[in-house]
């Protein structure tokens, strides 16, 4: 039958093309303007199309040391990943049994999504001042001498982080293991499996793409950081914290070339980590129509 849409849908329909319009325009605007000549300006229309700025900012482009402040970023985001990993899993686990005080120890390690970024980052900025101080006056003489201070991009910076990405994380993996079936650990239990061997080869198959989301959510909420970075990342700034500082000073397409290969890289390891998924799942499914047949 062919039936008529109401006019509703096509009105709804453009608002939502104007929604993603306004979502996604600024970020297309800006690929679009990094891939300007050498000639080009910050603003429409373009001035040619070449890989130039790309170049120039791959040679450091003489606004900041794009290398160095890439692999900050890299190095804190990939331990990022692996700690939010870790513990959020380790959390899950926990979790899956009643403890005294595990309704207070949830909401404490949830609480840093309610207090304010900045608010975080002065208040690690402050724990880690008067942790100098105390070494300057009260530690040993090997520390004492010549500290300037403690806080850094695996110190400071690392607790900064992890306070955004683990509540996600364990959001997550709570959500996974309140729907987990222990059938599934009961039936492995009864053919003889150690707790070691359940965890490893029943309870891990089973939530390893959540686990590979969760990694995904600590990596790429590291990477774009400024807000809990901006106070308690130490003398060395990551890269978004570069390209902030960028775009008040930077007149060419600079900003715009640094812009696109960062996020360039945020898309890059989401696609890995949706690629991971849909390959585990696909193995999962494969595997329980092989068991099924037999």
């Amino acid at each position: 039958m062919d039936e008529s849409r109401p006019a509703a849908f096509y009105w709804l329909a453009a608002f939502f093309a104007l929604f993603v319009l306004f979502l996604y325009g600024p970020m297309i605007v800006i690929f679009i303007l990094s891939f300007q000549g050498p000639q080009g300006g910050l603003t429409f229309p373009l001035n040619g199309l070449s890989f130039h700025w790309f170049e120039r900012l791959w040679h450091g482009g003489g606004i900041v040391d794009i290398s160095g402040a890439f692999m900050r970023s890299l190095k804190l985001g990939a331990v990022v990943m692996v700690l939010t990993v870790v513990l959020s899993l380790s959390a899950g686990l926990a979790f899956r049994k009643r403890f005294v005080g595990s309704n207070l120890l949830f909401f404490i390690a949830v609480a840093s999504l309610i207090v304010p970024s900045i608010v975080t980052s002065l208040g690690i900025a402050l724990e880690f001042r008067v942790l100098d101080d105390f070494l300057k006056a009260h530690g040993p003489a090997w520390i004492s001498d010549g500290l300037t201070t403690t806080m850094g991009l695996f110190t400071s910076g690392l607790g900064a982080h992890l306070t955004w990405t683990l509540p996600f994380g364990l959001l997550v993996m709570f959500a996974i293991f309140n729907r987990f079936d222990s059938r599934y650990e009961e039936a492995a239990r009864d053919l003889g499996a150690t707790p070691v061997k359940i965890l490893r080869f029943v309870i891990l198959p089973i939530v390893l793409p959540s686990v590979i989301g969760v990694g995904l959510f600590g990596f790429t909420l590291s990477w774009d950081e400024i807000a809990r970075s901006s106070q308690a990342i130490g003398e060395h700034n990551t890269l978004p914290m570069e390209l902030q500082a960028l775009t008040t000073t930077v007149t060419t397409p600079d900003i715009y070339a640094l812009g696109t290969a960062t996020t360039g890289v945020s898309f890059i390891v989401i696609t890995i980590a949706l690629g991971a998924i849909a390959l585990l799942r696909a193995r999962q499914a494969r595997h329980g129509s092989d068991a099924g047949q037999a």
